[in-house]
């Protein structure tokens, strides 16, 4: 064992924890649970330094003394280190308003999932949503920073989130959605606690979220983008604050041209998918008219949300009973289905360490109609089994490798193999029959579309309107989608790349593993090999999975 680096990579886990509490309370670490994540610029700096400080600790580790596991960590902490310092100096927080992933929609999903197991953990709460009200403040704070430098976002996205606020504040304080805190079982003294939470909120918490709310609506608004200028490349340094994003989500240095090509040629190949499932399903080869039928065909549109969660659960209970036959290793924590009416249309959260909580993906029902019945199992293999969960939850249970490993999420890796999964469901014979096959094209064309529009967007200077008519023009999702997905690229340069790159990297590897290996390849070691060392690089992948096939 090289102690050097496994101290090192001790000292940056222990770094990770204590500047995310709330993820450390997501994972069961309960340590800081009497705190919050601090967003502000001088915490940022003393993160960017710590970062900078790990990578350089890292690279100065000779890789030819260490094992091929340590070589795994080696690469991972200089690449998290690295990537996530390049980014924090973009300081995209000044421009940090989002109605989609914002902390006024995703707050409330989160909260209620902490896992509070013990009174220690209740008892820290009143001090952790105090540090909740402060770092409302930085962010307005960084809000108004991003105003004087000229970096401001889209002004639609910021009327969309000021009127989110709103409707939050309108409601009654005693049920306000951060009180849906779980209790410790059995604890006699929640009622107490439960008057001293409630207090905290209307106090605290509620003036510090609508003095956010007044930084974007009076100062932030009236200094705003409008809807032809949304993408970085409207912003000053935006150019280096897109190339930068691009990397820590893709781990590739792909340009925005190359990227979007990318994306051309996927949107291509799918028209001669479409075409022949479209034969089958509709009865036509026409393109747009097998769009617009998918689109606007009520009947293949959901009307209530607990049959988007039933169709879920459905494919779910499919998926658990075939992954046996496809992968070595598998999670022992389970994956539960839950809806919410916030957030983006679907995630997941990964299981609590302590075993606490399942792992959840959830499915926001908000607008059920806006559901296709042809995209729901495609969204639950990806979201869940053998998406997600697989992926996350196995990576979690490793033994013999750094927790900081166990824990990380690298996008194009993470996101890479959800999207694999939707391809590999068709593989394990897990989609119901060729309309749900469709839903597999039609997530399809949400990411590939995202790589043409979100470097359209950013890169090339596209508006918002052009990016909704390309993915209009180019899929069958629904304009109340297309919008919000749009809407979401503005909001977060880079990330929505991170998908179909990552999916193409994986595929190639197979394919290069089926040639070098031809009968000696087994579909169950490819999979243990991809998923058991936790989310690394792409790069980091590519010489894991060429070492086990040589071997």
């Amino acid at each position: 064992m090289n102690e050097a680096l496994n101290q090192l990579a001790e000292d940056y886990w222990e770094f990770v924890a204590e500047s995310s509490p709330v993820e450390a309370l997501m994972r069961g670490d309960h340590r800081f649970d009497d705190r919050f994540d601090d967003v502000s610029l001088a915490a940022e700096d003393r993160k960017i330094a710590r970062r900078r400080g790990f990578a350089a600790k890292a690279e100065a580790i000779d890789p030819a003394a260490l094992t091929a596991d340590e070589r795994i960590t080696r690469e991972v902490l200089i690449h998290l280190a690295t990537a996530n310092a390049d980014y924090d100096e973009q300081r995209l927080a000044e421009m940090d308003v989002n109605h989609a992933i914002g902390m006024q929609a995703m707050l409330p999903v989160a909260v209620p999932q902490y896992p509070l197991t013990a009174p220690e953990h209740a008892l820290a709460m009143p001090s952790h949503f105090r540090g909740m009200a402060r770092a409302m403040d930085d962010a307005a704070d960084r809000l108004r920073s991003g105003v004087a430098g000229g970096r401001t976002p889209m002004a639609s996205t910021a009327e969309k989130t000021a009127a989110q606020v709103d409707a939050w504040l309108a409601g009654d304080p005693a049920s306000d959605p951060l009180l849906r805190l779980r209790s410790p079982e059995g604890w006699d003294g929640e009622a107490a606690w439960r008057e001293e939470m409630a207090r905290v909120v209307a106090d605290e918490v509620r003036p510090a979220l609508g003095r956010w709310r007044d930084t974007i609506v009076e100062e932030v608004l009236p200094a705003a983008r409008p809807e032809d200028k949304p993408g970085l490349c409207w912003t000053p340094g935006g150019e280096e604050a897109y190339r930068v994003a691009l990397y820590r989500y893709t781990t590739t240095r792909m340009t925005p041209d190359q990227i979007h090509d990318v994306g051309l040629q996927q949107i291509a190949r799918l028209g001669d998918e479409y075409r022949i499932l479209g034969e089958e399903v509709l009865g036509t080869t026409d393109l747009p008219e097998i769009y617009r039928r998918l689109r606007e065909d009520k009947d293949l549109h959901f009307t209530a949300g607990k049959d988007v969660v039933a169709a879920s659960e459905r494919a779910m209970a499919k998926a658990k009973a075939a992954m046996g036959d496809w992968f070595g290793c598998l999670p022992k924590a389970d994956c539960v289905v839950a809806e919410t009416p916030t957030g983006p249309t679907a995630f997941y959260f990964r299981p609590a360490i302590d075993g606490s909580r399942p792992g959840t993906f959830f499915v926001n029902t908000a607008e059920p109609t806006r559901w296709g019945r042809f995209e729901i199992e495609a969204m639950a293999y990806h979201e869940g089994i053998p998406g997600h969960h697989l992926q996350l939850a196995i990576a979690q249970e490793l033994d013999g490798i750094p927790e900081f490993r166990k824990h990380a999420f690298i996008s194009a890796y993470g996101e890479g193999w959800g999207l694999y999964t939707e391809r590999l469901a068709d593989e394990m014979g897990l989609y119901s029959g060729p309309l749900e096959r469709i839903g597999m094209l039609s997530a399809d064309s949400m990411r590939a579309g995202r790589l043409v529009v979100d470097t359209g967007l950013h890169a090339k200077g596209w508006s918002r309107r052009q990016a909704i008519d390309y993915f209009r023009d180019n899929s069958p999702m629904s304009q109340g989608t297309i919008e919000g997905e749009i809407d979401r690229y503005i909001g977060g340069g880079g990330q929505a790349c991170s998908y179909m790159i990552g999916r193409l990297e994986i595929q190639r590897m197979r394919r290069e593993a089926e040639q070098a290996m031809g009968d000696r390849f087994t579909i169950k070691g490819f999979h243990d090999t991809v998923l058991g060392s936790g989310l690394v690089p792409l790069g980091t992948l590519e010489r894991m999975v060429k070492e086990w096939a040589a071997a």
